[in-house]
């Protein structure tokens, strides 16, 4: 199968809010939750992705690669990539009613594997849903990233006790999903978290921790106070709030004090090769993508991961071939350039 032919028939799977669009951008689909919409008026994805289409790529195609590594070491593992898939929940009521999350979870885990990429895994209401989850990375070898809800600190504890099990790469909490609509009023509650307390989940789980949710340099400073080994730069795809600033403007005030001292990850709006060469000139370590993932397996199962991940591995080989950059380490601000569209 193909990537277009991934495409073609992840149409027929999905819906009836994705409508797997040839450029995952947030216009199809603004304004629809439930769904993979971003709330209020819809204009975060829709900024996300304008963001890295503003920034152009300043080639220089007279130098010596004839072959770019793009291989990225995440706390001792080997990745293909610096690409990271991000957590997806409640599948059923936001891409359709043809796999539940345990399911699309354990599609999720073996594609993301056989790519050599790492997942994150989402989590729900439904105890279950972690469940299988663990079951499914202590399978493979814990080669994955669960990622959990903020829960009340009990509900937090029992899923970390649960995970830490299946020796995971790393252990992820998506703090800002406190915002989302569909998590309020809920059982187990979900709430923000203090410093303290994400401190002490921090030191629960034993390994390298990942704060998604991050989108100012107050949060950034408050995660590396608790701890955390790395964060996600993101704004939840828009999911929790409107009128927030792109993730590419959190990443270049961000990067500005914390490279080095934490793994940086940015998501939202990154789609292609090029624009994952953008996030790392801008100071990213790894992005982290997720809506086009769901599309991909809702086209081709675990095999979707693969077809997708390789697209974009080879448009990030591209990009690099033709400004002679050998390495990711290469990469640099002096290789785009703002313009905007």
């Amino acid at each position: 199968m193909t990537y277009n032919d991934m495409l073609e028939n992840a149409k027929k799977n999905i819906g009836p809010y994705c409508k797997a669009c040839i450029v995952c951008n947030g216009l199809a689909c603004r304004n629809q939750i439930p769904g993979p919409g971003a709330k209020g008026n819809g204009d975060n994805a829709i900024n996300n992705y304008k963001a890295w289409q503003n920034y152009r790529i300043l080639t220089d195609p007279i130098n010596d690669v004839k072959e770019a590594d793009t291989t990225f070491n995440f706390f001792g593992t080997k990745l293909n990539a610096p690409i990271f898939i991000g957590p997806v929940g409640s599948v059923k009521s936001h891409y359709g009613d043809l796999y539940d999350d345990l399911e699309y979870n354990q599609m999720l885990l073996k594609g993301a594997k056989e790519a050599n990429i790492l997942a994150c895994l989402g989590d729900g209401k439904n105890p279950s849903v972690m469940e299988s989850a663990a079951k499914t990375l202590s399978e493979l070898d814990g080669f994955g990233i669960p990622t959990i809800k903020p829960w009340d600190m009990d509900t937090v504890y029992s899923k970390l006790d649960l995970v830490k099990k299946a020796n995971p790469k790393a252990i992820a909490m998506d703090i800002d999903a406190c915002g989302l609509p569909f998590l309020k009023n809920q059982n187990p509650p979900a709430g923000t978290k203090t410093v303290a307390e994400l401190k002490n989940i921090i030191k629960r789980a034993e390994v390298p921790f990942i704060v998604k949710g991050v989108l100012s340099l107050a949060t950034a400073r408050k995660a590396y106070e608790a701890g955390a080994s790395a964060i996600v730069i993101s704004n939840h795809g828009g999911r929790i709030l409107e009128s927030t600033i792109s993730t590419l403007e959190a990443l270049k005030d961000i990067a500005k004090e914390f490279k080095g001292k934490m793994t940086l990850i940015v998501d939202g709006g990154i789609r292609s090769g090029s624009d994952i060469f953008k996030a790392l000139a801008l100071g990213a370590d790894a992005v982290l993508i997720a809506r086009p993932y769901v599309v991909s397996i809702y086209g081709a199962q675990s095999e979707g991961i693969k077809l997708y991940t390789d697209k974009l591995i080879g448009e990030l080989k591209d990009t690099m071939l033709l400004c002679g950059c050998h390495k990711l380490s290469d990469i640099n601000e002096n290789f785009i350039k703002y313009e905007k569209l």
